[in-house]
């Protein structure tokens, strides 16, 4: 097909030839491109917009041919949500809470701590005892029990494929937002359960979790000089064990149990020897518990960073574990069978996700935990592999081989181990019939949500049959050919086809012209379509105007045609016009022509009748309410009035001939003959029109007043050359020996009066001195005599006596400053006093020098200098951060959002340059320590362009102590504020 501007050029190409009155139907439907051929599928691959029979590529692919009735609808099979036959039902992530779902499942698949759980009485049992039912209204679970219980009912036996848990994270009152240290919440959830069920009157619910997880162990210390030996009995519900350094589990737990020596400074006092001796300490493991959990510390502070990492290490482990060679009494039974693991995907200690791979008790399969999905493992053994190869070390370390029921992680961060000899429970742990009911009824909701969705997809099926028959029949009937058509917009065809959107009633408003016709310009976002494909269209979907044959606008074509013609008229007569230019005009018979006007005089006429052809579109858009804003509107106007028309570049302001001959120049009467056919209201001006006389007055007066102020300014520039220029300027610091007096004048004045005396005829003459901006209300000096030879000596500036008298003369003085020289007896000049008239006003100085100090105190952007001291020796490293800070703010505005560029100041920044992490950082400025963490810049006295003094503490070699500093320096938020905390 032609390109765009092609058919349209083609489309109006009889305009050239044919005049406005004989423009006739054919020449109408030439315009509109009637006459255009249809385009055939296959053939045009995309729809030409500028053919308006053209029919290909605006949205029907998708329903010609057979269709799959899937895609009649966006609702999913309802039956996928719900719960596999034999599997177990997982929970919902609501944003980072994956590592609460973990935990969730593994405490689930302890069926002695469901049971428990169950046997422990509620209020909704209790009001189903007392009014024998319970009312239809949805159940709010009231403690923590209550909300464990419910939960582990739903995950027992709901038909959901899985459950919402949101109830029990809201009333922990955590953060789904924030991903959380997911150990720390195993250990005080425990111990939130445990003190929950403490108040229990059933024995075998109140001790369900000493039953289940606590252990004894004892820090052993012995005295080597006597032997006394001294114990410390402490429960625990999992063993934290160290990982680094360490490639087996067993070597982890050692370590744990290993002895430690207490000599030197770290030596023990014994009791027996009331003397500090040297010591060995260790940990007994004196009990072990049914479950046992193994904490691996994968999450370390890192030093040098200041924040905790991940230790992506293997750590091997086998499905038997034998704790016999480890504890304190012998004989037990204390082989454990391997049956959860917890992984922690992801390199990074604050990102990541937790799953769960737990064992189910009864059938002994694997099966992996992962929020809402579950999967169970083949042949009943755990598999780690796929795990660990999603997520790529940084450190590239090849897994070690694993023997026959041994694993290794680098992820895996809790591992839970149950006793071997354990019977297995023979009966499926039962849910309480006032929790089953529960259960029902929420298996109830979900099923008539199934019935709903199903029924819905059915709709949508059935709509989209329909439509899939309707596309299919009318498609076939869209090209007009030779019988009666009329004009559909394009925009409405394809939201016809779009299967995605509802269709609406057409609207055909935006493609009218000023006569409520077809403008010719949108035939290129029209279609021409059969008039039975039209009847169809208006008699389902409805609205309007039809735009049929009637519709296409002869005044339009018409309008059209003559601006077209006068188009190529401009060509020829632009060459006219230059060769009449080239005559050179006697006598009076020439016009005035500005010369900018006569440059520019052919693009200015091609736009005033494109603003003319454009002014149809204009009134249309404003019919169908298009309508523009007023804002826009003004602007629009203001830019037009700003632009000038043509020949108004030799209007003076009054409206008259400018007086500037050479802005302007003199055509013939034909030129301008010419010049007025297409600018008609154009400003006129015979060559015996005389110029503006306002404009000739206002000339002379000006050239006056030029020669008046250059006057002026010599005569002040003679009567003060020291003034002029600095040379000989006294100042305080070297008074002159001519003289005892001298006066003060302001700098600004000084600065002002040169700009005149420099450039008379641009800057307006200097009247009065305005010393008042010197003095403080009280009519008293802002400034001391040792100020003005420092800090102030830029605002003033000095003059010697005779100076002064000039300027009494040649300005209004408002007030006379002078300082006097009273010479002292001695010949020792440091004794000579000095006077000021006025004297000073101590109480406005000390309110200036405050408020100096203040606004020292106030900026935005300032750059904060930083030195690093080593033996008492300043260092500045290239890296060296210039800290760019904002000044100090109070409390109430820390808490409001500051705009881009008005940040606080980030120490971090002098870490990263320096390596010294916060805790280890002591600042000071001016000797000065900058310890307080709540303290503005402006009360700690940091002011622009300031050095701050960074001095580090040597780091501290035990890891121990590492993590004391850890918790005292570097704290968390962690779980404060949750429920977690509220026992």
């Amino acid at each position: 097909m032609a390109p765009r501007l092609q058919l349209e050029k083609a489309a109006w190409r009889w305009a050239e030839t044919v005049r406005p009155e004989e423009v006739s139907q054919e020449h109408i439907e030439t315009a509109y491109r009637i006459w255009l051929e249809p385009c055939i599928r296959g053939v045009c691959r995309r729809n030409c917009k500028g053919n308006p029979n053209c029919l290909v590529g605006i949205g029907e692919h998708i329903w010609l041919g057979e269709i799959d009735e899937n895609s009649f609808h966006n609702i999913d099979d309802p039956n996928c949500e719900r719960r596999k036959k034999n599997s177990f039902v997982g929970l919902t992530n609501l944003g980072a809470t994956c590592y609460v779902n973990t935990f969730l499942q593994v405490w689930f698949l302890n069926l002695e701590l469901r049971q428990a759980l169950y046997l422990c009485p509620s209020t909704c049992s209790d009001r189903a005892t007392e009014d024998g039912a319970h009312e239809e209204k949805d159940y709010e679970p009231q403690t923590i029990c209550e909300h464990l219980q419910y939960l582990f009912a739903l995950l027992q036996n709901s038909n959901r494929r899985y459950i919402d848990p949101s109830g029990f994270v809201k009333a922990l009152g955590l953060d789904t937002g924030q991903q959380q240290d997911a150990q720390e919440f195993s250990k005080l959830f425990m111990s939130l359960l445990e003190d929950t069920l403490s108040k229990q009157k059933n024995p075998d619910v109140r001790n369900i979790v000493q039953q289940q997880f606590s252990g004894e162990y004892a820090y052993v210390t012995v005295c080597n000089q006597c032997g006394r030996e001294s114990k410390l009995l402490s429960k625990f519900y999992e063993l934290e064990l160290n990982i680094q350094g360490h490639k087996q589990l067993t070597d982890c737990i050692s370590e744990f149990l290993k002895e430690e020596k207490l000599e030197g400074d770290n030596r023990y006092f014994c009791e027996n020897c009331q003397s500090k001796q040297n010591a060995t300490r260790k940990i007994r493991l004196l009990s072990l518990p049914c479950t046992l959990n193994l904490q691996l510390m994968r999450f370390v502070f890192d030093r040098q960073t200041g924040h905790k990492k991940k230790l992506n290490t293997y750590i091997g482990f086998s499905e038997i574990l034998d704790m016999e060679p480890y504890v304190e009494h012998k004989g037990g039974s204390y082989v454990y069978e391997l049956s959860a693991v917890l992984i922690h995907r992801g390199v990074s200690a604050y990102s990541g996700h937790y799953i769960a791979h737990v064992k189910d008790p009864q059938s002994g399969e694997w099966y992996k935990f992962n929020d809402e999905d579950i999967e169970k493992m083949e042949g009943k053994k755990l598999q780690l592999g796929i795990e660990e190869d999603l997520e790529p070390s940084k450190s590239q370390t090849r897994k070690p081989k694993c023997g026959k029921g041994t694993h290794c992680s680098r992820n895996a961060y809790m591992l839970v181990y149950r006793l071997q000899n354990q019977e297995k429970p023979s009966t499926v742990v039962q849910v309480p019939a006032f929790l089953q009911e529960l259960v029902d009824r929420d298996n109830s909701k979900f099923e008539e949500w199934c019935v709903e969705m199903a029924e819905m997809r059915k709709q949508s099926v059935d709509k989209g049959k329909a439509k899939h028959e309707e596309v299919k029949e009318l498609y076939q009937r869209l090209p007009a050919g030779a019988e009666p058509y009329e004009f559909v917009s394009l925009e409405w065809l394809q939201k016809w086809l779009d299967e995605s959107t509802p269709t609406k009633p057409i609207d055909n408003h935006a493609c009218l012209c000023s006569h409520d016709k077809l403008h010719p310009d949108k035939i290129s976002i029209m279609k021409r379509i059969s008039e039975y494909a039209a009847d169809v269209f208006y008699s389902r979907y409805g609205g309007g105007p039809r735009l049929t044959v009637k519709a296409l606008c002869k005044e339009c074509v018409v309008e059209r045609c003559r601006m077209l013609r006068l188009k190529n008229q401009l060509n020829e007569d632009y060459k006219t016009v230059n060769n009449l230019l080239k005559v050179t005009v006697k006598g009076d018979d020439g016009f005035w022509v500005g010369k900018s006007s006569l440059r520019s005089w052919r693009q200015l006429a091609l736009e005033q009748l494109d603003e003319q052809d454009g002014e149809a579109d204009q009134s249309n858009g404003r019919m169908n309410g298009n309508t523009f804003s007023k804002d826009d509107s003004k602007e629009e106007r203001k830019e037009e009035e700003e632009e000038l028309n043509f020949n108004e570049d030799i209007l003076c302001p009054h409206g008259e001939l400018c007086i500037s001959e050479n802005e302007r120049r003199l055509v013939s009467k034909e030129a301008w003959s010419k010049l007025q056919q297409y600018f008609p209201k154009a400003p006129e001006f015979p060559s015996h029109r005389e110029c503006c006389s306002q404009c000739k007055i206002l000339e002379r007066e000006g050239e006056e007043n030029e020669a008046l102020h250059k006057m002026i300014a010599n005569e002040q520039k003679t009567s003060l050359p020291n003034l002029f220029q600095d040379k000989n300027r006294p100042c305080l610091s070297n008074w002159p020996e001519d003289t005892d007096v001298l006066y003060i004048v302001s700098q600004f004045f000084v600065e002002e009066w040169r700009k005149f005396v420099r450039k008379p005829t641009r800057c307006s003459p200097v009247s009065s001195v305005g010393n008042s901006a010197l003095l403080c209300p009280h009519g008293g000096l802002m400034f001391t005599f040792v100020s003005m030879t420092k800090e102030d000596s830029k605002l003033i500036a000095l003059v010697r006596p005779s100076e002064w008298q000039a300027i009494q003369k040649l300005f209004v003085v408002d007030h006379v400053i002078k300082i006097t020289r009273l010479e002292a007896g001695s010949a020792d000049p440091s004794e000579t006093q000095y006077v000021s008239e006025p004297k000073l006003c101590p109480e406005c100085r000390e309110g200036l020098l405050c408020q100096q100090q203040r606004d020292l105190r106030e900026y935005t952007q300032a750059t904060i200098y930083v030195h690093k001291v080593v033996d008492n020796k300043k260092v500045m490293k290239d890296s060296a951060p210039e800290l760019n800070v904002s000044s100090s703010e109070t409390e109430e505005d820390k808490e409001e959002a500051k705009p881009d560029g008005e940040k606080d100041p980030d120490f971090n920044q002098i870490m990263h340059a320096f390596s010294v992490a916060p805790f280890d950082q002591n600042l000071s400025i001016d000797g000065k320590i900058l310890s307080d963490d709540c303290a503005t810049l402006g009360t700690l006295g940091v002011i622009p362009e300031s050095v701050i003094l960074l001095k580090a503490d040597e780091p501290i070699a035990d890891y121990a102590a590492m993590d004391d500093v850890m918790q005292v320096c570097m704290p968390e938020e962690g779980f404060k504020g949750t429920g977690l905390l509220g026992h």
